[in-house]
């Protein structure tokens, strides 16, 4: 159902137990495009009917499928980034056009699994090339990205090559969140690889409506003291009411213990967080706007 680690990224090296005080929450918005943005737009709505938190957009600015408004689209993320949400680059197309895989775990990665890895095979220097074109669509606008997210989690050997190239702040594959600068103090400890396998639902067919809030919950608890927990939406899950009702329950439960971050923003923490000379981040818990005793529209615990 989701993808394993690409062989190019870095293994975990941060084990401990997290300190609660500064436990992050990321909720991400995939696949944003003006085919795509009247979903993204209700996705982030129905986020915050639950508490008022700073998102990540994933943007990809020339998405395979044509249609919807991108004047509209474009104005909407200026709107989100005033707001101090954060725009991130999530490849060029969001479509695998490279050559047919040919080994068997490579073959069900790029179909079984997903068709849209757009970086899954590519080469360094077309990785590279798609990078800087998403990089000069978000400059002609005069947007700042800190992020990059490879469509689909999938990055091949050639994409982590050509993304040591430039200068963003992170990336993340299906189960790391993998911070790319560093330590810019002598002493201070470059910011490690964080073992943190995303909250995703599988919309697209019935089993994986039935088993990803299950396996959502169970990979809450699994990181329930970790630094962070990762929640990523998708437009189709716009579709499906129980879904969306998971989501608000998961985010209203992780707002309890968390600060929502984007993923900028805890990229930076844990830059700083490394260096000695430098404070601990304060943390402070986003209000629910929900009631306590507000809870129709929540998801049963039990599935």
């Amino acid at each position: 159902m989701f993808p394993t680690e690409s062989a190019g990224a870095e293994r975990d090296t941060a084990h401990a137990a997290v300190d609660t005080r500064a436990a992050a929450l990321c909720v991400s918005i995939h696949d944003v495009a003006p085919a795509t943005w009247d979903a993204c737009a209700r996705l982030a709505e129905a986020v915050r009917e639950v508490a008022d938190i700073p998102l990540t957009w994933l943007v990809v600015p020339h998405y395979h499928r044509p249609g919807g408004d991108a004047v509209r689209m474009e104005a909407g993320l200026a709107q989100a980034l005033a707001r101090g949400d954060e725009l991130a680059l999530h490849g060029f197309t969001h479509l695998d056009t490279a050559p047919r895989a040919t080994r068997l775990a490579e073959r069900f990665l790029r179909g079984s699994y997903s068709r849209e890895g757009e970086f899954a095979a590519l080469s360094a220097a077309e990785a590279a090339r798609r990078i800087q074109c998403g990089l000069d669509w978000f400059a002609a606008r005069g947007w700042p990205v800190r992020g990059f997210v490879p469509p689909a989690w999938l990055m091949g050997e050639g994409a982590w090559q050509a993304l040591r190239g430039f200068d963003f702040d992170y990336t993340t594959s299906f189960r790391h969140f993998h911070p790319l600068r560093r330590a810019a103090h002598a002493g201070a400890q470059d910011p490690a690889t964080l073992f943190s396998p995303s909250l995703v639902y599988a919309a697209r067919n019935r089993s994986g409506r039935l088993a990803s809030p299950v396996l959502a919950d169970l990979l809450a608890l699994v990181l329930a003291r970790r630094p962070l927990v990762r929640l990523s939406l998708h437009p189709p899950d716009l579709r499906y009411p129980r879904l969306l009702r998971h989501a608000q329950a998961t985010v209203e439960r992780m707002l309890a213990q968390r600060t929502a971050l984007t993923k900028a923003a805890f990229a930076q923490r844990l830059l700083t967080s490394t260096d000695p000379s430098s404070p601990r981040p304060a943390s402070s818990v986003h209000p629910s706007r929900r009631s306590r005793s507000d809870q129709s529209g929540a998801v049963p615990r039990a599935y």
